[in-house]
């Protein structure tokens, strides 16, 4: 139990598996001339220029998500909401009980009754640096400069390009691109399995266009180094909600109950 509990909470640290970035695929196949001579900054700028470019991403103030988590045989319901620049909250519903974590530009909280408390409690540093990115409707490749945050390519993997990035926390992730569609098929970075340290591979797949025109990848597998694996479909998107950015503030606690008399 212990280990869908954490894989369900993965959920919302894994940048790229719930920050389901709009993605659209280009207007004409990739330029004629050899792939490895592409740098970093080319590579990246296509896939900017992949998901619709400055001006379309500049546009998404908001993102919400509703979609079916399948994980060891059990399905249960998830919802995400991500204000541009501002908060990002993942809400879980598992046995009953709401399975809560969320970042903003300034820390995060997280509720996890399966571990014992019902009270909301702020999460690690290390892992607000992991997944800060995740307030940013545009991802964490997208405008990575002005976020403090280095790319360089690494090579391939097969035929897709191969970028790792670093951000200013030096949390690292490598993403493999497309060498067609310059959308990113995966995402490799370090992840906590209860208590060890393992490498999470998320693949993205299944890109539906939205009502806008932008792509959004509705599959997305999850494996913890091969010890642990979940689903996520996405099931229903909107774009530009309006948002209360009260909903990222984190929880009192609740009173403690009285004594019995």
């Amino acid at each position: 139990m212990k280990r869908i509990i954490h894989g369900i909470l993965a959920i919302a640290a894994l940048a790229c598996a719930v920050q389901l970035t709009a993605q659209t695929a280009p207007s004409a196949p990739a330029a004629a001339s050899s792939p490895a001579a592409l740098s970093a900054d080319e590579i990246v700028g296509k896939y900017v220029a992949a998901i619709g470019g400055k001006e379309a991403i500049s546009q998404v103030k908001s993102i919400t998500t509703e979609s079916s988590v399948s994980v060891m045989g059990n399905e249960v319901p998830n919802t995400t909401v991500t204000v541009d620049g501002v908060g990002y909250k993942s809400e879980t519903e598992f046995n009953g009980q709401k399975i809560v974590q969320c970042y903003t530009d300034k820390g995060g909280w997280m509720v996890n009754p399966m571990a014992g408390s019902s009270d909301p409690t702020p999460v690690p540093d290390e892992q607000y640096k992991a997944n800060k990115s995740n307030i940013y409707v545009g991802g964490a490749l997208y405008d990575y400069a002005a976020k403090g945050s280095k790319i360089e390519s690494i090579g391939k993997d097969g035929d897709a390009y191969k970028i790792k990035l670093t951000t200013k926390d030096n949390a690292e992730s490598t993403y493999l691109i497309d060498p067609t569609t310059f959308l990113v098929k995966s995402l490799t970075a370090k992840g906590d399995m209860q208590g060890q340290e393992v490498e999470v591979t998320t693949k993205l797949s299944d890109y539906r266009k939205t009502e806008v025109g932008f792509l959004m990848p509705y599959a997305v597998d999850i494996d913890f180094g091969g010890q642990f694996a979940l689903s996520i479909a996405v099931k229903k998107v909107e774009l530009n909600k309006t948002i209360d950015p009260a909903v990222f503030e984190m929880p009192k606690a609740a009173p403690a109950a009285a004594p019995a008399q």
